[in-house]
């Protein structure tokens, strides 16, 4: 670790309160909260707190200055006055030493002897942030900032995934780049709906001192050219002939699992919904419908035959299919 002089930028003659105005100053500007996009920056957060936890402390900076601990508060040697022996290591005066760390955890720190009480770093941050007391472990003594609780356990991250209908219908897992640098794969459940959201625990922004936050992917499900998705059902627009709406006959439908004949009766108008149970998507009630509405396409470019048909059934046999509305 730097020497925590070089980390605060003060000199080694920085008064006390010298010392507090380079921390406020530099947490405002390093804490992860203003640097979501910075994978690194729990990282340079947790050195920081480091070094205050070493220079706010005046019996820890003596003790640095006169060598007998090194910049993450570990002693240099044995045997001078003050130091009783310990398993595991010597705490001079009855120090609290500690060491730290960032990991997949987040910020970690690891502590010998018998420690000075509440240190500087809380005391420091009660007054930066309005925090209050609340029994949460902290350095050297117990306490929870009421408005710095993201260091306890990260900031949960937003990112979004775009699929297809038939992966949403189906289930996948599908691969997303997070904004902390990270790719993940990301197990989507049949049936999702686009909008949804899923939870990846422990792959949010890091905390410099807990556990990282979640990840919150929202799926979105790109716009299929024949299906429309409503609810558990799909909706499709079914082309027919003219004939085939006159005389009937059997129609090819296409679904997400394949296409199915469907019996088309004689005389069916244009707009007539059929349903065809099963084929929609998949949800924890069950399995929706396909609705195929009938839409009658008439042959491309002019027939000539066609008109002449139609002008005799015109005056033949008329009809007012708009009667109804008056």
């Amino acid at each position: 670790m730097r020497n925590p002089y070089d980390i605060l930028g003060v000199s080694k003659t920085a008064t006390e309160e010298e010392i507090k105005r380079a921390y406020r100053k530099l947490a405002k500007r390093l804490h992860p909260d203003a640097n979501k996009h910075d994978p690194k920056a729990a990282s340079r957060f947790a050195e920081l707190n480091a070094a205050y936890e070493i220079l706010g402390d005046a019996r820890k900076r003596q003790a640095f200055d006169r060598g007998e601990i090194d910049a993450e508060g570990k002693p240099r040697f044995q045997g001078f006055e003050g130091f009783s022996a310990r398993p595991g290591g010597f705490s001079p005066g009855g120090m609290h030493f500690e060491s730290f760390s960032f990991g997949p955890d987040g910020f970690q720190r690891s502590s010998r002897g018998s420690g000075f009480g509440t240190g500087p770093f809380e005391d420091l941050l009660r007054g930066m942030f309005g925090g209050a007391a609340r029994g949460a472990r902290g350095f050297g003594g117990t306490f929870e900032a009421e408005d710095f609780a993201e260091t306890a356990t990260g900031q949960d991250l937003q990112a979004a995934i775009t699929i297809t209908l038939p992966e949403a219908a189906r289930g996948t897992t599908a691969r997303v780049h997070l904004p902390t640098g990270k790719e993940v794969d990301v197990k989507i459940p049949a049936g999702i709906a686009s909008g949804q959201t899923i939870r990846l625990k422990g792959q949010g922004w890091p905390s410099a001192r807990g556990k990282a936050g979640d990840a919150l992917i929202t799926v979105n499900v790109a716009p299929h050219p024949l299906f429309k998705p409503d609810g558990s059902d799909l909706r499709l627009d079914l082309p027919v002939t003219l004939y085939e709406a006159v005389l009937g006959g059997k129609v090819r439908v296409p679904t997400l699992d394949g296409a199915v004949e469907l019996a088309i009766p004689p005389g069916t108008s244009s707009g007539r919904t059929f349903r065809l149970r099963g084929k929609g998507l998949k949800t924890k009630g069950g399995v929706g419908d396909l609705l195929a509405t009938v839409r009658i396409v008439l042959p491309p470019g002019s027939d000539d035959d066609l008109k002449a048909l139609m002008k005799i059934w015109r005056d033949k046999k008329p009809y007012d299919p708009r009667g109804h509305l008056g």
